[in-house]
């Protein structure tokens, strides 16, 4: 794989089933160069197989890539069995099916537009918007009765984000700030334009359109042309705003019944100081929003809620605080149950071992069931837990589970593994049948190279889990040392374009989970808390020699290391204690606690968390307390509009380099945040790529990344 095969990763959405069980829709979605930008269609997706057909999904059942004559001259039959092209729209994601079965909804966005609801009748049609929020919608969810919609979007304060017109960004007033959370990275400001609950009703798609009065009828009315044309134009429906808090309003979801709509949010006295949230009730009717608080739980974040399809219980994902409402260090993510009419919570999943953060979303299955995502060694599995009891594992194993959903029996999952960047696949009688193949011209044009797993001991004989990803013919292969972010995260075995580009360019890729990382248990996490940069590195360095040691067609003599965020500071801690490796890069790292803690949309908590608040013991935990140690030569990448590690981290790190005559260059991506990597234009996360292999022919040239090293 190379940069210019960025355009082939497909990303598959969550599937929306529809009620009959007959077909699901996804949103595909992929880097575009052409608009520098992300654009993707809806595609719908047949469930049933033909009994006849060996081979259901075909050698290539879907490429969004292609043109949609491709198909032509395919039998008529053949092409109803595949999955096809549903919208034509710039980027259209989000889909979901109303209760009835009846209306597709979903979110549209035209090229540099916000995204909108939309909503079109099952069987096909035009489409329809129903908003047109001015910094657009987030998310959505039906009503039972299919006849409502409740939505998220951010409300803009008067006078800001273009609500005045002639009043841009470098003219609004003076912000005066007076707490800890006021930004957040990617959303930028957030007191000014918290996330709100609005609803509206969904009109009838099969209404007559309205004509514009022309001649004489346009003459009778007195109204202009433009007034008429105005007149014409099918009006939005009005929405009706439920919730004014100040303050984020998310995971809006309806009762069984309709008549209420739930949603977590942090509108506590003494909000701003914890990282507590909890449920809130509001009636769909209208009314203040009322807090749904279990009996027997203590301060905790709740990241979703959803109550069962019997009307009878709330379960909702949480994770637990501390005494100070802050400890949130490698906590798992947990799912509770409670009455719905209020009462004790039972926790549903073990929180030391099973860590349900893979989702943002509670399905439900059944009368009390619910569907969630678990974070287990590298993978994300498909978890089912009733709420009087009931546990199964649908499914586990080499793959990443990113969505499922039930309709008519069938059950359906989106999911990405080593060799696709996202799929669909039903689930039943305990195989996986897969239906889609999204990622076939990344395989056929680029090549995709499977990672190896391995377990290797670390100095004290601690397991350390990871994998290798070797590049083609025969060695010695440079090797780099690729560390993930977090830390409280994971490296999974979902096709991952980075180890793909290096591996492309002749370099072996070393990843593996230390301690810290998620996955792997609470225990295994909390680790590193006020230890940051000890057993952790251990780890790393560990499974460097141990692989090196392991397999004799890696070069030991000639070695990079390279993380982003928290891999940045492990990468900048290592180069400072280690001097075996050729070269390194530094990315949007977390790199001197001191200046975070002002700086950062987190830096209030924290590095009081991981770094504690002693001077001392935080100084021995920084990279740039020990900056002076390096010697490696060092290529420093940020984005100026990071909020999560603020460019002020890279610039002083480059700053110091290069007072210090370390070899060092400073990469900075104007537009872009701490998402670079994962989200970044299309433009710049293809020149990201090329500087990072000019980087590296400087240091480990290879014959498919060829250099002069200095």
């Amino acid at each position: 794989m190379k940069s210019e095969h960025l355009p082939l990763l497909n990303s598959v959405s969550a599937p929306a089933v529809h009620p009959d069980g007959s077909r699901a829709v996804v949103s595909v979605t992929r880097p575009d160069f052409n608009a520098d930008a992300y654009v993707g269609q809806l595609w719908t997706v047949p469930l049933g197989p033909n009994p006849a057909d060996p081979n259901p999904t075909g050698p290539n059942p879907a490429d969004p890539n292609a043109a949609d004559g491709d198909a032509k001259d395919q039998d008529p039959m053949d092409q109803g069995r595949r999955p096809r092209r549903l919208t034509r729209g710039f980027r259209d994601t989000a889909p979901d099916f109303s209760p009835d079965g009846r209306i597709l909804g979903f979110l549209r966005a035209a090229a540099g537009g916000k995204p909108q609801l939309y909503v079109v009748e099952a069987t096909g049609g035009e489409p329809q918007p129903l908003t047109d929020a001015p910094l657009g919608v987030s998310s959505f969810a039906w009503s039972p009765d299919s006849r409502a919609v409740v939505f998220g979007a951010r409300n803009p304060e008067e006078g800001r984000y273009g609500s005045v017109d002639g009043v841009g960004a470098g003219s609004e007033d003076a912000r005066l700030i007076t707490d800890f959370q006021y930004r957040m990275n990617g959303t930028g400001y957030t007191a000014d334009k918290p996330l709100q609950l609005f609803l509206v009703e969904v009109p009838q798609l099969d209404a007559e359109p309205r004509v514009a009065p022309t001649g004489r009828a346009l003459k009778a009315l007195g109204a202009a042309p433009a007034d008429s044309a105005e007149q014409a134009a099918s009006p939005l429906p009005a929405a009706r705003q439920l919730t004014t808090g100040g303050a984020d309003h998310n995971g809006a979801s309806f009762s069984a019944d309709g008549g209420t709509i739930y949603f977590t949010a942090a509108l506590h006295e003494g909000r701003d100081s914890d990282l507590a949230s909890g449920i809130y009730a509001v009636p769909t009717a209208g009314g203040e929003p009322q807090a749904v608080m279990p009996a027997n739980t203590g301060r905790q974040t709740v990241s979703a809620v959803r109550q069962s399809a019997d009307g009878q219980w709330l379960f909702f994902l949480a994770q637990d605080l501390g005494a100070s409402g802050r400890d949130f260090v490698a906590r798992n993510t947990a799912l509770y149950a409670m009455p719905a009419a209020g009462g004790d919570a039972t926790v549903l999943s073990d929180v030391e071992t099973v860590d349900l953060s893979g989702g943002s979303r509670i399905e439900l299955r059944g009368a009390a069931g619910a569907l969630v995502l678990n974070n287990a060694r590298g993978t994300v599995e498909l978890h089912e837990f009733g709420a009087t009891g009931g546990h199964s594992v649908h499914m586990e194993g080499n793959r990443v589970v990113t969505g499922a959903a039930e309709g008519g029996g069938a059950l359906v999952v989106s999911f990405s593994d080593a060799s696709t960047a996202g799929d669909v696949a039903v689930l039943g009688g305990g195989q996986l049948r897969r239906v889609t193949d999204f990622s076939a011209p990344l395989r056929s044009v680029a090549g995709i190279t499977e990672p190896q797993e391995l377990t290797l001991p670390s100095a004290d004989g601690y397991p350390v889990h990871g994998w290798l990803v070797r590049p083609a013919g025969p060695g010695p292969h440079p090797v780099l040392l690729n560390i993930h972010g977090g830390p409280f995260a994971q490296f999974n075995v979902a096709l991952f374009d980075e180890a793909q580009v290096y591996a492309g360019a002749g370099y072996a890729v070393l990843m593996c989970n230390p301690r810290g990382s998620a996955g792997y248990g609470q225990d295994h996490g909390r680790s590193i808390k006020e230890r940051m940069g000890t057993v952790d590195m251990q780890d790393v360095l560990a499974f460097l020699d141990g692989a090196v040691a392991k397999f004799e067609e890696l070069d030991a003599g000639n070695v990079g290391i390279m993380g982003g965020s928290y891999g940045g500071y492990l990468t900048a801690w290592t180069i400072s204690h280690d001097h075996r490796f050729r070269a390194a890069i530094v990315e949007r790292g977390f790199l001197d606690p001191v200046s975070f803690t002002g700086s950062s949309d987190i830096g209030w908590f924290f590095g009081d968390e991981y770094t504690g608040t002693s001077a001392e013991v935080v100084a021995a935990q920084s990279p740039m307390a020990r900056v002076q140690h390096v010697r490696t030569p060092s290529l420093v990448i940020h984005s100026e509009e990071d909020l999560r590690c603020p460019v002020e981290q890279g610039q002083r790190y480059f700053t110091a380099l290069k007072q210090l005559g370390v070899e060092t260059g400073f990469l900075v991506f104007p537009g872009e945040n701490h998402e670079l990597s994962r989200s970044g234009t299309p433009h710049h996360r293809k020149q990201r790529f090329d500087e990072i292999l000019k980087w590296w022919a400087r240091y480990l040239p290879t014959a498919g990344n060829p250099g002069t090293r200095p």
